[in-house]
């Protein structure tokens, strides 16, 4: 079936057990934004960064990705150092950050419960992942924030999986002139266990920034 492109709804309930389980989260934590987590960013941009989805005391309490919990902290020093942030941290929803020609989204849009979804939960997200892959300029980049993005910007364009493998600092063309690049999640576990560094990270968003000139 073909994938079409649909604004994001901030009242999707599509996935009936992420939707179960955002109704639990915020039955324990009131205070949680625990909703579907909306991109954030320019809204023409020429880098469109996806992640896996938001994470329990992350995104899903503040209602912005990356923002709030451990997962952010080298993408938003690696942004502002190669000036796609106008801060270098991000600590809450209202913190005044900003992108520049910059937005970050997920491949799900809900917390999943143990931060696994379902194969099918991805697809059903597809058509918002479609619309934000669409809105990016020509010649954009999208870097794949791990294996799950990386199919997942796939399946949005409805290219085989097994057309492109991921990897890190991998890169491959797309349709209409955008490029991808691979890198490894910049989860707290493949920070500390230093499966990505800091080096590593910055030469994915080095390589990004050249593209995009």
């Amino acid at each position: 079936m073909t994938t079409k492109a649909c604004v994001f709804d901030q009242k999707c309930r599509r996935c009936p057990r992420l939707a179960s389980f955002l109704d639990e989260v915020k039955g324990q934590n009131p205070e949680y934004y625990a909703a579907p987590v909306p991109a954030f960013g320019d809204d023409d941009p020429a880098l469109l960064i996806v992640g896996l989805a938001p994470g329990m005391h992350g995104a899903n309490a503040t209602g912005r990705p990356f923002t709030g919990d451990d997962s952010g902290a080298m993408l938003y020093e690696t942004l502002y150092h190669y000036g796609f942030s106008s801060a270098a941290e991000s600590v809450s929803g209202d913190d005044g950050l900003q992108l520049i020609n910059c937005r970050i989204t997920n491949a799900v849009k809900c917390l999943p419960p143990q931060n696994k979804p379902a194969t099918e939960e991805v697809k059903l997200c597809s058509p918002f992942l479609l619309a934000e892959l669409q809105a990016l300029k020509k010649g954009g980049v999208v870097v794949a924030l791990g294996a799950i993005a990386h199919s997942a910007i796939l399946r949005a364009l409805e290219i085989k999986l097994a057309a492109h493998k991921f990897g890190h600092g991998n890169e491959f063309e797309l349709p209409g002139g955008l490029v991808m690049i691979d890198s490894y999640h910049c989860s707290r576990y493949n920070t500390q266990t230093k499966r990505l560094t800091e080096w590593m990270f910055q030469a994915i968003f080095a390589r990004a920034k050249e593209k995009i000139a």
